[in-house]
Formats: structure tokens, C-alpha cells, sequence
């Protein structure tokens, strides 16, 4: 006897997809202990390779995150970039430069800061790093050798979360930047083993701030996909 399998997400399960988003101006009130709990209980939950489980995570709210904060500002502002995992502008295709660039147009243009205006810019990347006002953030180390293998499965992990975060109404933003300055964490939270992947500011969004109407669109599936058969 056959089978039978749904060809449509539920219509539950597909807005809580399509609902996860980046947000980047947060109210200060802080998630609840509880709420917390459950989110990272349930973000334990993604897959990794033969369980592994490679993933340690580091949350801070309240004193320690103002302490973090601080030190990821002295970071930035003496330049002193530790880099985990290697970054670099080149690493992007030009595809993928194309999609980057629509993105920061909409978002600066929704801050009304200009192209040019790098004094402009350069302030609002030092706000990020007070988690854009979020009550909280967690940090992603890779552990075992750190290599791309493990990172995959944290980056597994990542999106569980992100989700979990969406399903308790906690809102959300993984931050690249967080990750420039892994020295700076490691000292601030104790941190001695893994490499620092990412870092996400969560709390609840200020729905009133003009970053956080900004929409992002995605590639038609035929840019990303192939059916073979």
C-alpha cells in the first residue's frame, strides 16, 4: 500500500519561514529566562553529522553584554579584527555581489543614509556591535578542529535556532561582524576552545524603527536550483 505524502507545507510551518527575518533595532525589555530556555533546548535539536553536535554556544544579557559590547567597541576602534573563519570581499561571486549591493541600498536608503556618506556608515556598524540595542546575543563557536565540515553543522544549528527564535515570537539577527572580533568574545566570556562562527542579537524589534521595514527578496528558484532526473 502506497503512501501518501503532502506536496505543501502546512501553512503553519511555512510562515514561520517566510516570517524569520533580520531584525536591526530592538526594544531593551529582555526575554524571559523561560522563553530562553526553550529556544536553545529546541535549537539543540538540529542535525549534525553523525550527532556530533559540534556546537558550543555563549549567550549574554544584562551586565556581561554591556562588558561585551564595550570591549567589541574598543576592538573596533583600535582596529584589533581576529578573524576565526577568513573573510574577504573577493570570496563573493558576482552574482552574489549584485544581491549584496541591492540589499545595502534598501537598507541604507531606508536609513536615509547615503552612497557616500561613510561617516555615516561607519556609525552605523559601530551600533551593531551594541547588538543594535537587542537585550541579548548568543555566539556560535565551531569546535573539534574547526574545520568547514563542522562549521556546516553549526550553521545547521544556526538556522534551527533562528527559527526556534521565530516560533516564541523572539526576533532576530546573525551578525558577520560579531564574528571580527573572536579575541575580543573569547577574553570578555572565558571562552578557551572553538572558533568563533557568528554572533545573534535576539530580543523583541522596535517595530517603529526604519531599518526594520526594510523587505528582502530572495533569487527565483531556477538561479539556485537544478532537478535532475
Amino acid at each position: 500500500m502506497s503512501r501518501a505524502f503532502p506536496t505543501e507545507l502546512s501553512g503553519c510551518a511555512q510562515k514561520l519561514m517566510r516570517d524569520r527575518h533580520a531584525t536591526r533595532a530592538f526594544r531593551p525589555e529582555a526575554v524571559p529566562g523561560e522563553t530562553m530556555r526553550a529556544i536553545f533546548s529546541l535549537a539543540g535539536a538540529a542535525p549534525s553529522n553523525s550527532n556530533a553536535q559540534p556546537w558550543q554556544v555563549e549567550v549574554v544579557s544584562g551586565a556581561a553584554r554591556e562588558r561585551l559590547a564595550e570591549a567589541l567597541r574598543a576592538a573596533h576602534a583600535e582596529q584589533r579584527t581576529s578573524v576565526d573563519f577568513p573573510y574577504s570581499e573577493d570570496m563573493y561571486a558576482q552574482v552574489h555581489q549584485a544581491r549584496r549591493a541591492a540589499f545595502g541600498a534598501g537598507l541604507y536608503g531606508a536609513l536615509g543614509i547615503g552612497a557616500d556618506d561613510h561617516t555615516a556608515r561607519a556609525a552605523y556598524n559601530e551600533e551593531s556591535l551594541r547588538f543594535y540595542g537587542a537585550p541579548h546575543a548568543a555566539f556560535l563557536f565551531v569546535g573539534g578542529d574547526g574545520g568547514a565540515r563542522l562549521a556546516a553543522d553549526v550553521g545547521a544549528y544556526l538556522q534551527t535556532l533562528l527559527l526556534a527564535m521565530t516560533a516564541y515570537g523572539v526576533d532576530s539577527c546573525p551578525q558577520g561582524l560579531l564574528s571580527f572580533y573572536a579575541d575580543a568574545v573569547r577574553t570578555e566570556l572565558g571562552v578557551t576552545e572553538g572558533k568563533l562562527l557568528v554572533g545573534v542579537s535576539f530580543g523583541y524589534a522596535d517595530e517603529t524603527a526604519p531599518a526594520n521595514r526594510v523587505v528582502t527578496g530572495r533569487a527565483p528558484l531556477e538561479s539556485t536550483t537544478s532537478f535532475h532526473s
